[in-house]
């Protein structure tokens, strides 16, 4: 019904950025709430962020000022912007599609932090 391939980890210094991507394919992008998710070694999955169609957005504690997600709903993309990275940003990365009938996930993309 639904697939989401993330992409744009890798290893970055800290205080460095890095943009994830993920590609939504599928029916009722636009209706959909959008968000990404991380889970580091040893912890359970966290929100980092979401956006609503409407374009409402929240954030973890966190991540506040430092990063921001945004949606294309042309191309059907949403976006991770990270900057000001920090090694306990080290994770697997989610993309995650939400609405009353579905919730789908994506299959992660690494991002490590380097001190």
């Amino acid at each position: 019904q639904v697939q989401l391939v993330e992409s744009g980890g890798g290893l970055v210094q800290a205080r460095g950025s890095l943009r994830l991507s993920c590609a939504f394919s599928g029916s009722l992008f636009s209706l959909t709430v959008m968000g990404w998710y991380r889970q580091a070694p040893g912890k359970q999955r966290e929100l980092v962020a979401t956006i609503a169609s409407g374009g409402n957005t929240n954030y973890a504690d966190s991540v506040k000022g430092r990063f921001t997600i945004s949606r294309d709903n042309a191309k059907k993309l949403v976006f991770l912007q990270m900057n000001s990275l920090k090694p306990e940003d080290t994770a697997v990365y989610y993309c995650n599609a939400r609405n009353p009938v579905y919730d789908f996930w994506g299959q992660g993309t690494q991002v490590t932090v380097s001190s």
